[in-house]
């Protein structure tokens, strides 16, 4: 039966599901997850049982971000939350597929023979790749780009098939989508050559106009992916061994293709449905209305696999709204869906594109306003109704800093001159001040309006950018509506009454960055000076300022040749316990000794030595994660005598306790490995003795991988480096922790000097402009206009700092001393590491220190009664009483 529209049957609005309801979702996607997670949020203590069925071997997985795997390679790195399934009432069942619907009697069957019982069904089968039907589609090394088994197979075949030829392998993209040209930039990455086939006569031909798809070939082109427009595939021809090896295209030219993805458009995975016998509608996709129930009151359709007033979405925006719908509706709402304009971005490509709206100009009478710069690569369009004052569409290439702001005002009044929004400089003040009515989409991605953000906010207490991100989810999918959502935070609370206050703390006024520029500008060189020129309180501070300050003097001293040692006598004062004494105190008050490794090389004389330090000191010997040794429970006044046979040895002091540059973790690269096309190792040392000892608002981490394995895990670094056959990739703003985040990308294909240009550019500015204790991940966030506006900043020079930035950090490298060996070799600086300050002599024949710190101790005191534990407390005490002695230095 085939149909199209609404479903014949309108459901009930607000029928709740009776206790005991078995839920089964047939899909393991990314709508499928939505459900779970929606339900489980929405009714936590509900009486019901729900089963997701995924055909896949992995759990549900953000397919949005699917070209980030070449980046880790680890399926588990792009999970979406994981948490879902630890609710007893849901059951994840992967790597099996359902065969078919018994809708009389409510059972599906698995491939594996298994049923499961429904009471609600719920399909999310989504789509699959649809390819030409050409002849020799089906070679051996022809491929799709849908999920990670995909990728995976496009990895491995274009590393074997390489090493198979002798030579370089040459790729074609049949498609010129975005999908397609994320595969070809995929290709490109893997160190093959790549050629994008498109049948229409430009690129994006569905998304962009005929001036932006123009510039978007040139763009690409620029990143090195030949383009060939208004032509297809008609047929390919084996190499001599049977696998894939040319391509004849319609206009009878012919190309090389060792490897060819199909990237054509994809169509709904209905045959469950139309199996069932549910309505299928015309152009295939199972028929659901507004509350995306089938033919079927007991089945519902989402995704990809449904097809809603005879269109069968493509994007995760819509997919997620239905998703949403139906947990809504099996707890009794009457949510409905309705299709919206989600906008599309490019991604993953290197290049900026993105579009909303009537982007040709369809409404009648519609008027067009351009701005088109071929020497920077820049096209900008808005389509305006016929008095240029409601916006109905726009187009971005090049640069699209105006799409997160502009696309959810499509189809409502522009407020401003359209000419002078995309003008060359800065739409974003002809658009000052304008705000979003309530219901306008801010994150198309999970459907959340400017209403429901100002409601976290004024209602909900989300007074930062992370609290509404977790309260309503915006901005957790591609990120493209950060800006906009910062926007809006600092609306509501300005209107409140809430005054967006950045200040340090109590004793000045100002934010870090703003506290960075005045001493800067003024001079001062000692905490005192900062004080009495900037500060408001009393003069000696408190747990916030002193330390902050401290990093911005010894940023600043560095930056312009007046070093000052932070951990010295004029600022070692102002520091934290583990800053001053240069060691991380651990819980039973002893302390960690952590030598600088860079990229984890180290010699076997310098290991001897090490080894022979700890076995003196009856040191804990620990490897970390960090590619150093650790040693830990050494006392205070152990620790020049420890630092001062490490110097001697070669070693230098790992930073391991400051806000400043831990370490910069490296595979083994050209060196050793054999799928490396970049020396990671060389190029690692080369960075941390570049930036050791670089004080900034938080810790950095640097990660520099030899190719496209990513084995040293550089995309969750703060500064990320993988080495591709092209140069290096430049990734910025990662970090894990409690609040992980995969860093993005800045810049490709660089060479070894214009990667140290851009990384110093970055570092610095992260300095100057970021909040106290900011990790750069949320810098890179939250900063004015996103990625793309960073890019522009530190990439393309747009503000005309980059030498002076880069001087700076010259500067940095030039003066850097040794902390430990300053110390160990100022008499009156060592001195002062005592344990006792009122018994400074004790030695060990004196005083027996009594410190367990057993390799494989019991899990719990209580575990071992006989066992005798140390009172962590009181060894803190010790120490901290030695650390208060070398706090009493003049400021």
């Amino acid at each position: 039966m085939t149909t199209t529209g609404h479903s014949p049957l309108a459901p009930a609005a607000g029928t709740r599901m009776p206790a005991g309801t078995r839920v089964v979702v047939v899909g393991g996607g990314m709508t499928g997850h939505r459900v779970a997670a929606r339900l489980q949020s929405q009714d936590p203590d509900g009486d019901w049982t729900l089963t997701v069925i995924g055909e896949e071997a992995h759990a549900p997985y953000d397919r949005v971000h699917l070209s980030t795997w070449f980046g880790h390679r680890r399926a588990e790195m792009l999970a979406l939350d994981p948490g879902v399934w630890a609710d007893p009432r849901i059951t994840l069942l992967t790597g099996d597929a359902a065969a078919g619907v018994d809708r009389a009697a409510r059972t599906v069957t698995c491939s594996s023979g298994t049923v499961h019982e429904y009471d609600r069904l719920v399909l999310a089968t989504g789509s699959w790749a649809w390819a030409p039907r050409a002849e020799g589609r089906d070679l051996p090394g022809a491929f799709s780009y849908r999920t990670v088994d995909d990728v995976r197979a496009l990895a491995d075949w274009v590393a074997e098939r390489g090493e198979r030829l002798g030579r370089r392998v040459r790729g074609v993209v049949v498609g010129g989508g975005v999908l397609g040209l994320e595969a070809a930039a995929a290709l490109r990455d893997l160190g093959a050559h790549s050629t994008v086939v498109e049948f229409a006569d430009r690129l994006m031909a569905v998304q962009l106009d005929d001036g932006g798809g123009e510039m978007l070939r040139l763009l690409v082109e620029d990143r090195g992916i030949e383009v060939r427009t208004g032509v297809g595939a008609a047929a390919f021809r084996p190499a001599d061994d049977g696998a894939m090896g040319i391509a004849e295209l319609t206009d009878g030219s012919e190309l090389t293709a060792d490897v060819v993805v199909f990237s054509t458009g994809i169509r709904p995975r209905d045959r469950l449905g139309r199996e069932a016998g549910l309505a299928i509608a015309d152009r295939g996709g199972i028929v659901v209305g507004e509350s995306c129930q089938t033919s079927d009151p007991d089945i519902w359709a989402i995704g990809e696999c449904a097809s809603f007033d005879g269109v069968c979405a493509g994007l995760i925006a819509p997919g997620n709204d239905m998703a949403d719908v139906v947990a809504d509706r099996f707890l009794g709402g009457t949510r409905t869906h309705h299709r919206a304009d989600d906008g599309t971005k490019l991604k993953g490509v290197g290049v900026e594109a993105a579009a909303f709206g009537d982007v040709n100009a369809m409404t009648p009478d519609a008027l067009e306003v351009s701005f088109v710069d071929p020497v920077h690569r820049q096209y900008r369009k808005l389509v305006m109704s016929d008095d240029a004052t409601t916006l109905l569409g726009g187009v971005f290439v090049g640069d699209i800093s105006l799409y997160a702001q502009l696309r959810p005002l499509s189809g409502r009044p522009l407020g401003a001159d359209p000419s002078a929004v995309i003008a060359p400089e800065g739409g974003g003040d002809a658009l000052s001040g304008a705000e979003l009515p309530d219901d306008a989409v801010v994150c198309s991605c999970n459907n959340v309006v400017a209403g429901t953000i100002r409601r976290a906010v004024n209602e909900q207490g989300c007074h930062t950018i992370g609290a509404l991100k977790e309260r309503t989810t915006a901005g957790t999918v591609c990120g493209s509506c950060v800006p906009t959502l910062t926007t809006l935070l600092t609306q509501e609370l300005t209107k409140a009454g809430v005054e967006v206050s950045r200040a340090l703390c109590e004793h000045f006024d100002h934010s870090r960055a703003e506290l960075y520029g005045l001493v800067e500008a003024g001079g001062q060189e000692t905490f005192t000076e900062v004080v009495a020129a900037h500060g408001t309180g009393p003069g000696r501070g408190c747990a916030v300022c002193r330390p902050t300050v401290a990093s911005i003097l010894s940023s600043l001293g560095a930056f312009t040749g007046r070093r000052h040692n932070p951990v010295g006598r004029q600022l070692g004062s102002l520091q934290d316990t583990n800053d001053h004494v240069m060691a991380n105190i651990q819980k039973d008050g002893t302390y960690s000794v952590i030598p600088a490794m860079p990229a984890g090389e180290v010699t076997a004389e310098k290991l001897l030595v090490f080894a022979q330090v700890a076995k003196d000191h009856g040191l804990y010997v620990k490897v970390n994660g960090a590619q150093r040794i650790g040693m830990f429970g050494a006392r205070l006044e152990q620790l020049p005598e420890i630092w001062e046979r490490l110097v001697a040895a070669g070693f230098e002091s790992g930073h391991a306790y400051g806000k400043s540059l831990r370490m910069v973790k490296s595979c083994l690269g050209t060196n050793w490995c054999r799928y490396g096309v970049g020396d990671s190792t060389a190029m690692a040392v080369h960075l941390e003795r570049r930036y050791r000892g670089l004080r900034s608002p938080h810790k950095i981490k640097i990660g520099v991988s030899g190719c496209a394995r990513e084995c040293a895990e550089a995309q969750a670094k703060d500064v990320g480096v993988i080495a591709t056959h092209r140069g290096w990739n430049l990734y910025v703003g990662g970090n894990g922790g409690a609040q992980p985040a995969h860093a993005q990308l800045l810049v490709e294909d660089l060479d070894d000097e214009t990667l140290q240009r851009c990384i110093d550019r970055f570092l610095i500015l992260y300095i100057r402009e970021a909040d106290k204790l900011q990790r750069t991940a949320r810098w890179v966030e939250q900063y004015p206009g996103g990625i793309d506006a960073l890019r522009r900043v530190v990439v393309e020079d747009s503000l005309g700092i980059g030498e002076e930035l880069e001087a700076a950090m010259q500067r940095h490298t030039d003066t850097y001393v040794d902390e430990w060996a300053e110390a160990v070799r100022d008499p009156e600086r060592r001195a002062k590491f005592v344990s006792f300050i009122n018994a400074p002599d004790l030695h060990d024949s004196t005083l027996r220190y009594v410190i367990e710190r057993e390799q494989a101790r019991p899990a719990r005191p209580e575990d071992d009664p006989d066992a005798t534990f140390p009172t962590p407390c009181a060894a803190k005490e010790h120490a901290l009483a030695g650390a208060a002695h070398l706090s009493q230095e003049d400021q």
